[in-house]
């Protein structure tokens, strides 16, 4: 009677077991780069609350896009944009209506030295640089952001030659930090200062809404996720309040 009660234990802690290990499980988000910190830290706050984790691999959107249509194994896609996503669920790869609004991007023309760009980004019209970095157009949504802002300025053209193509927004801002660009056009939460939420070091234009056309950051879930329960608790996590008060520390407008 003691050796069965004995099994009967082991047998239900190995049960208890295998389900505790079963219930942690990981998920491969492609992230936009510009949401690189905010991302990082609702990542933490995601395992803590909930046991998964998200593995997260950063770069342009569209080079996310195209790496997805070639079949990689991302299970959830934040882009910079609504057209990648847009795409996808066209294409049948995303789970129907699991695609949202995360966030609302911000531009800013930034340079590490301070007092360079004035608060109305005059400096596009009267600078003197040699150089301007930002995001690539063709798959960064930031580059086509940062050119709708200088056609409106009727500038483009002139600037056009002065460009410093990143491939993504981190790759733009590292040109500016290091002072291969005079200045160039970031995302707010690289160089916002989350005490005071205004931009932290150098200076900076951040950039009027009504300046360019809606700044959307897209999620969707991916078919490659669909019964993943990491994946899928990892989008309910996205509309949390706890991931909203993240989003708005980095300078993110809330959807």
């Amino acid at each position: 009677m003691l050796i069965n009660n004995h099994l009967k234990f082991v047998s239900i802690l190995a049960l208890l077991v295998l389900s505790d290990s079963g219930f942690a499980a990981t998920t491969l988000v492609a992230v936009a780069a510009d949401f690189t910190k905010p991302m990082t830290e609702i990542a933490a706050e995601f395992e803590k609350a909930t046991g998964h984790e998200a593995k997260l691999s950063f770069g342009s959107s569209g080079k996310a896009f195209a790496q997805i249509q070639s079949g990689a194994p991302f299970e959830v896609y934040l882009s910079a944009s609504e057209k990648y996503p847009l795409e996808l669920e066209k294409a049948g790869l995303v789970v129907p209506g699991s695609r949202f609004v995360y966030a609302l991007g911000k531009l800013v023309l930034w340079s590490a030295t301070p007092s360079y760009v004035d608060d109305k980004g005059e400096i596009l019209k009267t600078g003197n640089f040699k150089h301007l970095a930002l995001a690539d157009p063709a798959h960064a949504p930031y580059g086509v952001v940062a050119e709708e802002v200088m056609t409106g300025l009727g500038v483009l053209d002139k600037l056009r030659p002065l460009f410093v193509m990143g491939e993504n927004i981190s790759q733009t801002f590292q040109f500016v930090t290091t002072g291969n660009a005079e200045l160039g056009f970031v995302a707010l939460a690289q160089v916002i200062d989350l005490q005071t939420g205004k931009i932290g070091s150098g200076s900076g234009w951040v950039i009027p809404d009504e300046l360019h056309g809606p700044f959307k950051q897209t999620a969707v879930l991916l078919q490659t996720g669909a019964e993943n329960p990491a994946a899928l608790a990892l989008v309910d996590f996205l509309k949390t309040e706890t991931t909203r008060t993240i989003i708005k520390k980095y300078g993110f407008g809330s959807p």
